[in-house]
């Protein structure tokens, strides 16, 4: 029984934090709201109603919530084994770059097609251009980032600072790649690579505006969910996180875990980024630096870590930065305000982590120990 009152207690701990974060988030952004001379109130319905208040904001929603729950899984998956992940962003771009290498050379069979070979497509199923692109992306962003989780192993170098550095060697690879050997002539204004033909891009869902992308983020989540919690692999990968040392005691492979882990996270990510060459971009250009990957990390964070809670904050974050225009429009507010929204939230989120064990509401209550009877010669 005490077992269970533990258990009630961990669960409330971890549901009633992140939302008091959110809260107080929502009360400094309101003072900051107030500062700029708008009705916070005001403000926070404008956002409801860009982003929920209808189907066709919904919708937009939904498409901006489908990259954020690829790329909290880069962070969240590694956080269960101990690790802090935060190259979101440059395993998107990789996966960006391999779905569209991929994509290109089983479209035209070649990364520079001559005008010939734009007219003339070799003429592959559209599934499995699309299943390679996607291998492409999962590829490409999963090596990304199991490079920072072998220097992390094997070289003790902190991922977390490796994993940053590398966002940015994605960025430039990116930039370099699109304005040299995979640019199309003729993207003068803004370097990009030739195009996926339109038969090879992933469509949208019935006669929405949401694309498959979204099946695709709902679907891993469930997935690593089930992984983590529900396989001897997740087992072993969460006994890793709580403790590294009697990890190694027990026999755990902990340099594979960490590599292995590393990976699907980063594949994720690169899901992520195939499907904005493949379903918004429709070629590999500067667009692909859009702010997903780092959004990502926050959903993971207000999620816990908990990937099917990351698929819920990914669509209330997605709802978020989908208000972005509105406020510009509505309340004459720079579109950068969702962006100070966002780092109000991460903040708060961060410092509400130092909480959790420390508020007495949710301890147990300590049990008065009866002191033992004492015996004298008189009462016997």
């Amino acid at each position: 029984m005490a077992l269970n009152r533990s258990n009630w207690r961990s669960t409330a701990e971890s549901i009633c934090i992140p939302i008091g974060a959110l809260l107080a988030a929502l009360i400094i952004f309101g003072v900051f709201c107030a500062i700029c001379g708008q009705n916070p109130f005001l403000v926070y319905g404008g956002i409801y109603k860009s982003a929920f208040g209808n189907w066709r904001s919904f919708q937009g929603t939904l498409l901006r919530a489908a990259p954020l729950m690829l790329t909290a899984l880069c962070t969240a998956l590694p956080a269960r084994l101990g690790l802090m992940i935060i190259g979101n962003e440059g395993a998107l771009v990789m996966g960006g770059i391999g779905a569209t290498i991929v994509g290109l050379f089983l479209s035209y069979g070649s990364l520079l097609p001559t005008p010939d070979q734009v007219q003339h497509l070799l003429g592959l199923p559209p599934l499995v251009v699309q299943l390679g692109m996607a291998l492409g992306g999962i590829v490409f962003g999963g090596l990304w980032i199991a490079l920072a989780g072998a220097l992390r192993h094997y070289r003790a170098v902190n991922e977390t600072i490796s994993s940053l550095l590398l966002n940015y060697i994605a960025i430039a690879l990116l930039n370099h790649l699109v304005e040299g050997p995979l640019k199309d002539p003729a993207s003068l204004n803004k370097p990009s690579s030739f195009p996926i033909p339109d038969v090879y891009k992933i469509g949208n869902i019935l006669s929405t505006r949401i694309h498959y992308g979204l099946i695709y983020g709902l679907i891993a989540c469930a997935i690593a969910y089930f992984l983590i919690q529900h396989t001897t692999f997740g087992f072993a990968a969460r006994t890793a996180g709580g403790n590294v040392k009697a990890a190694r005691i027990a026999g755990l492979p902990v340099g594979k875990l960490t590599v292995i882990i590393c990976f699907l996270a980063g594949s994720c990510a690169g899901l992520a980024g195939m499907v904005e060459v493949a379903a918004v971009q429709g070629q590999a250009n500067a667009s692909l630096v859009a702010g997903y990957g780092y959004a990502g990390i926050l959903v993971a964070f207000v999620a816990r870590y908990n990937a099917l809670a990351a698929a819920l904050v990914a669509i209330l974050l997605g709802g978020i930065i989908a208000s972005g225009g509105a406020l510009q429009r509505m309340f004459n507010m720079p579109d950068a305000t969702v962006l100070v929204f966002q780092g109000i939230v991460f903040i708060i989120v961060l410092y509400s982590e130092s909480l959790y064990g420390r508020l007495k509401i949710f301890k147990e209550p300590e049990l008065k120990s009866i002191p033992p009877a004492t015996t004298t010669a008189a009462t016997l």
